[in-house]
């Protein structure tokens, strides 16, 4: 829907270009002197140019965060176990301060994967939730380039994976 000459965002927060360059280096913001950000639910959906992964969170801001490739094995934090997870290419969220629990214990997200079986994103996986750090990562039909969006109310950190 075109207005005023400027496109309406599918989702409030400024989600175009539908084309970008995107990377497939490290993005990392830091920011170590918040407390830890909820996170509240994981969305995916599918545009025409690119595959969405959206985390949302409690309260105003988005964690700091590093999203990077990683080679496989994939292993989750603290044992160390291999995870399986469908793909040829590997996307890394570490979230951090983050959690993915209430203080009661209670998990905020009820699935630690998700298969949504897009053109791009294949399967997501949650590789850790522990003393301030969210870890999920996204098989992919392969390594494309990507972005990462901070966007407001509510605070979501987003990644579109190019197709």
């Amino acid at each position: 829907m075109d207005v005023g000459g400027g496109t309406v965002p599918k989702e409030p927060g400024d989600t175009s270009p539908e084309q970008f360059t995107g990377t497939a280096g490290i993005v990392e913001v830091k920011r170590p002197n918040l407390p830890p950000a909820q996170l509240r639910a994981i969305r995916t959906g599918q545009h025409p140019t690119f595959d969405r992964v959206v985390f949302e969170f409690d309260g105003g801001i988005v964690p700091g965060y590093r999203v990077e490739y990683v080679d496989k094995p994939i292993r989750s934090c603290g044992a160390g176990e291999i995870v399986q997870i469908g793909g040829y290419g590997f996307l890394s969220v570490q979230m951090s301060p983050a959690q993915a629990h209430t203080e009661e214990g209670q998990p905020t997200i009820k699935s630690r994967g998700v298969a949504p079986d897009l053109a791009v994103i294949k399967e997501l996986k949650s590789l850790c939730d522990f003393e301030a750090n969210v870890q999920w990562v996204m098989g992919l039909s392969s390594p494309n380039r990507y972005r990462v969006l901070e966007l407001t109310n509510p605070a979501r950190l987003v990644i579109d994976v190019r197709k």
